[in-house]
């Protein structure tokens, strides 16, 4: 999915997701031959349950109808970013910070591109990660994903 594609379908769901009181934690868009598939994340506080994700379905189902914003046919899926979350939003570095994650950089930087610890937080413009007894700055820019590592 290009990155315009994407911020024009968080622009259009986001404000009607978080209406409904959820927020829009990520989104999927797989396009591939003859259909494709749109995959909502939505989380609360309160946590998400299947009603949750029927009721979130049910509502952005019928925007995404009227205002067409992804060519040709695709399934809709919306659940919650689950326990391996990925983490997109600077907000997501703030609220999480103290878990475990695993970081892949878009490319090296400083010789590294991937960084596995307990995350520190969020410093503009700086996702902040300890390894052992280092914490590194790593640019939010530069990152390509991020996920948390649940404790197992």
């Amino acid at each position: 999915m290009s990155t315009v594609q994407q911020e024009q379908i968080v622009a259009l769901l986001e404000p009607e997701i978080e209406q409904l009181g959820y927020e829009l934690a990520d989104i999927e868009l797989n396009l591939a031959g003859n259909g494709g598939v749109l995959r909502l994340f939505i989380d609360s506080e309160a946590g998400i349950s299947l009603d949750d994700c029927a009721a979130v379905s049910r509502h952005v189902s019928a925007l995404l109808d009227v205002e067409d914003p992804i060519p040709g046919e695709y399934d809709l899926e919306v659940s919650s970013p689950g326990l391996n979350r990925r983490l997109v939003k600077t907000e997501h570095f703030e609220r999480f910070a103290g878990s475990k994650v695993k970081v892949k950089l878009k490319r090296l930087v400083e010789g590294r591109r991937n960084y596995k610890g307990r995350l520190v937080g969020y410093d503009e413009p700086n996702v902040l990660v300890k390894e052992g007894k280092q914490t590194f700055a790593i640019p939010f820019g530069e990152i390509d994903t991020a996920r948390l590592v649940p404790d197992v």
